[in-house]
This record gives structure tokens, sequence and C-alpha cells, in this order.
């Protein structure tokens, strides 16, 4: 299974379970990703994207999204595609 970078964690709402991310690649819905670093590690499909408090169905480089997540992200996460 082989994984490629796509962002890193910028804000994480506990109260909400959103996860900001500065992305550096392309980024779409229903994507698999996974979320990894000193003490997060999870995988789960991307349900929906938003930019701006507006729904999209991907995103690229530059952009700074909010993404619902299944567990606690921290600052500085890294956030994978994975590959099929």
């Amino acid at each position: 299974m082989s994984e490629h970078l796509v962002g890193e964690i910028s804000h994480f709402y506990n109260d909400i379970g959103v996860a900001g991310i500065d992305v550096s690649d392309v980024i779409h819905t229903g994507d698999v990703i996974h979320i990894t670093g000193h003490t997060s590690d999870f995988t789960q499909t991307v349900g929906s994207i938003e930019i701006d408090h507006t729904h999209v169905e991907e995103a690229a480089a530059g952009d700074s999204i909010g993404l619902k997540v299944i567990d606690r992200a921290r600052v500085h996460d890294e956030v994978f595609v994975v590959d099929d």
C-alpha cells in the first residue's frame, strides 16, 4: 500500500471534530486518507471538504480546508492519500 503526502494539519477543532488542513497536493471527496503524527495514526475516507464553509469536491495545493475526522488530529500531523 503506497501513500503520497497531500497536506499538514494546521488546526484541530475538538468540539466539532474538524481538522484544518493546509493542502500541498490534490485531495478529493471519496479518497482514503491516512493521518499520522507523533501520537496520531488513523485512516478514513474523505466524506466532505469545505473551503471557507463552502462544500467542494476537491482541493488543490495552496488551499486551506476543513475536514471532518474520525479521531483526534494534532497540529503538524501529516495527511497522506492512500494510493490503490
